[in-house]
């Protein structure tokens, strides 16, 4: 087990979740569709897996025991917001267990399932029964040319929709993303229509640039025309740039809340970001601690080279939780 103070205090991840930073939980690499320009948390995104047989993702390590360990740990040691994502995670056969199984959150603490959409239907019964607080459904295409154009796949809009509405039947809170890109632009104003018309908040997000979707930079849409158009739909607007993450602009319209996460807003960056190689090409900034099924944790989606693993950690949640907030400590005193 690597050398971990147990008495040292959580106040680094107390004074993350302070900042509304988020614990992103992957539960597998894995997605049954394929959109150019997936990150995958850090990991190898399914488009690249697809181009070549020798790219392939990390390799499993965790069950689900070892998944609910850590986040229990996490959550005891302060962090209150909890995300799960993929790939989709809801192609993980540790989807299940995991998801209804999780402690249960505290009134300040929720647990968020980011989704495609596309497996929501079939899983709705356990779902249903699950701790989940909220789901948020990447909505980046209105139509079956559009999602096969951005997500190479043979699956229809009327899936995606259809996940939607099982969703808005069994929680309480639904949103949506959309990334705004060339491949959708005729069809943002439609996604924003849809969403406004089912009192959904939505969320409009310029390209997040990393090593496998470089070579489409040139398809990364700014978000100046929505901003344009929603100035037309209301006078409610405003900028938030306090926390952790990207600065965004928000605006309610009859009480429905709209994001904007553009650029030019700023991000909020701490000490290891001093002297950080690919600054220049960060965006977000430090937001997100992201652990995937392969026992790693890192504080940054560009920085593979930050990660920690947790796997000799899983036998002792205490320190697993120590270890986690000096690495957090040690990342924002730009030591690590």
């Amino acid at each position: 087990m690597p050398d971990v103070d147990l008495d040292a205090p959580s106040t680094a991840l107390h004074n993350f979740a302070q900042l509304r930073g988020q614990l992103r939980v992957s539960l597998t690499p894995r997605c049954n569709i394929n959109c150019w320009f997936c990150h995958n948390e850090g990991d190898v995104p399914p488009p690249a897996t697809r181009g070549s047989s020798t790219i392939r993702p990390r390799e499993r390590a965790l069950d689900a025991g070892d998944y609910l360990t850590l986040i229990a740990a996490l959550m005891t040691a302060g962090l209150k917001r909890v995300y799960f994502t993929g790939g989709e995670p809801l192609t993980s056969p540790l989807a299940r267990p995991i998801l209804e199984n999780l402690p249960a959150p505290a009134a300040d603490e929720s647990y968020t399932l980011i989704t495609n959409g596309t497996r929501i239907r079939t899983h709705r019964a356990w779902l249903a029964r699950s701790p989940l607080d909220k789901v948020k459904v990447s909505l980046h295409y209105l139509s079956d040319e559009t999602l096969h154009t951005i997500a190479g796949t043979s699956i229809g809009i009327a899936t995606v929709l259809g996940g939607i509405d099982v969703a808005r039947e069994i929680f309480g809170q639904v949103e949506l993303n959309c990334l705004l890109q060339q491949e959708n632009a005729h069809e943002v104003r439609a996604i924003l229509d849809y969403a406004l018309e089912r009192r959904l908040p939505v969320q409009f997000i310029e390209l997040v640039g990393t090593d496998f979707n470089d070579s489409k930079a040139s398809s990364a849409l700014p978000a100046t025309d929505i901003i344009t158009h929603l100035r037309t739909l209301t006078r409610d607007e405003r900028i938030e740039v306090a926390g952790v993450g990207q600065g965004r602009r928000v605006f309610r319209i009859d009480g429905i809340e709209v994001d904007v996460l553009q650029r030019g807003l700023g991000r909020h960056h701490v000490g290891q970001c001093g002297t950080c190689p690919v600054r220049a090409k960060c965006v977000e900034g430090f937001w997100a601690l992201r652990t995937d099924h392969s026992g790693g944790l890192q504080p940054c989606l560009l920085r593979d080279d930050l990660r920690l693993h947790l796997i000799p950690l899983l036998d002792n949640p205490q320190a697993l939780a120590a270890a986690v907030g000096q690495h957090v400590a040690a990342f924002t005193e730009g030591t690590l």
